[in-house]
């Protein structure tokens, strides 16, 4: 036996010993997988297999049967507090402070515009993430543009040196999503507030990955999706956290119908509703919002410690295999090795991304990649194994001996 058979035999048996002790392996079946290693949940997450039989519910019986009486009946109206409810406890909020509603982008909007106002006056600078995803850096221009404010795009880890009493806010992401940089909330929180400013966090790359804390450490206001880790579908609607403290003076730029004290008043004067309903705007969107609401019953009774605790071994075992399987110099990790500054996705630099990942694909391996030169691969505890850690890498590993080896990474 050859000495790369016997290494591929070893991390094969221990990547069964460990799914074998996985406390949380038999959530797996609750989702509707193939054969292949599905490594891509950090941009959409997997279907729950008793979704489409809810969702088939609300068209024919709720919408198709009960019609305009289910937004009484079925609960239509009250959705999007009731869904904010049960995201809470996994973002370690407590009830009453999440309201679920609109896309990411504009709650985004909502949030650094309710932050500039609360911050008050005297204060012109909002400070944005320099490295976060485009659209996070495009709405804060916006907001800028139409409170007066001066945008200040920062490095995060050079945010503390940036803040001062000109700044307002600061817009921040958790997880870096190109990276998978886990950034300190706490501390940044902790400073933001210091120099008097206001913190607003966007969790789409943390939310059903790791504890957030929101209320633990004192976020003001926060955004994030529910179509990756959370695993609401595509284009499922993101939520809007507003810290209770806050809630009297938040003061939306979208000041719909929906987030009216009397909604069906129909008065030209608008007064805001008490609560999380002012992060509302207009018309929910019902279907979407309800097959999110089915999809969150994997999570009950699931800890976010336990899903912290087996995404950071899963990375730490893909790595390790990473690194024994394949060629040297074909690859470098940019995701960070210490567990607290890292998410729950593994980040390859790799000269040849686009036609490796291209393979991978066709292979069975389903990552993404971030042009010009990193692959990503996200670890979703609720359904990824050991097995498929050891598997993504060794295919990984192939296709890389494949391919020339004149392109190599530092």
């Amino acid at each position: 036996m050859s000495e790369n058979t016997t290494m591929t035999q070893n991390f094969r048996e221990r990547a069964l010993k460990l799914d074998a002790a996985d406390p949380l392996a038999e959530r797996r079946a609750l989702f509707a997988l193939d054969d292949g290693v599905y490594l891509d949940g950090n941009s959409l997450g997997a279907l729950p297999v008793h979704v489409p039989a809810r969702v088939q519910d609300v068209l024919t019986r709720q919408w198709g049967e009960l019609r305009i009486r289910s937004w009484d009946e079925s609960g239509w109206w009250t959705a999007p507090e009731r869904i904010g409810d049960r995201i809470a406890p996994l973002v370690g909020a407590a009830a009453g402070q999440i309201v679920v509603g609109d896309s990411t982008s504009v709650n985004v909007f909502k949030a650094v515009v309710a932050a500039v106002r609360i911050a008050g006056e005297g204060r012109d600078e909002i400070l944005v993430d320099a490295t976060t995803f485009p659209t996070d850096g495009y709405i804060a221009s916006a907001a800028a543009r139409l409170t007066g404010h001066r945008i200040v795009p920062v490095a995060p880890a050079d945010a503390l040196a940036a803040l001062g009493p000109r700044t307002a806010a600061v817009l921040l992401n958790h997880v870096d999503y190109r990276s998978g940089r886990l950034h300190d909330l706490p501390g940044l929180t902790a400073a933001v507030h210091a120099a008097g400013a206001v913190a607003v966090w966007d969790l789409c790359h943390s939310a059903g990955a790791l504890p957030v804390g929101l209320d633990e450490h004192g976020v003001d206001l926060a955004v994030g999706c529910t179509y990756k880790y959370l695993n609401g579908g595509p284009g499922s609607p993101a939520y809007l956290y507003v810290a209770e403290r806050h809630q009297a003076a938040f003061d939306s730029p979208l000041p719909g119908w929906n987030s009216h004290a009397d909604p069906f008043g129909m008065t030209a004067d608008y007064a805001p509703a008490d609560g999380s309903v002012r992060g509302r705007v207009g018309t929910p969107d019902i279907v979407s919002m309800l097959t999110l609401e089915a999809a969150l019953d994997v999570w009950d009774g699931v800890s976010v410690d336990a899903v912290r605790a087996k995404s950071l071994a899963l990375t730490d075992f893909f790595l390790e295999c990473v690194e024994a399987y394949v060629p040297a110099g074909r690859v470098a990790s940019v995701t960070p090795a210490a567990h607290a500054e890292r998410g729950s996705q593994v980040a390859l630099r790799c000269a040849e991304a686009e036609p490796v990942m291209r393979r991978l694909i066709e292979r069975g391996v389903v990552g993404d990649l971030r042009r010009p030169d990193v692959l990503r691969f996200g670890f979703t505890p609720l359904y990824v194994g050991f097995a498929d850690a050891e598997r993504a890498a060794r295919i990984l590993a192939e296709v890389l001996a494949e391919a020339p080896a004149g392109n190599t990474v530092g």
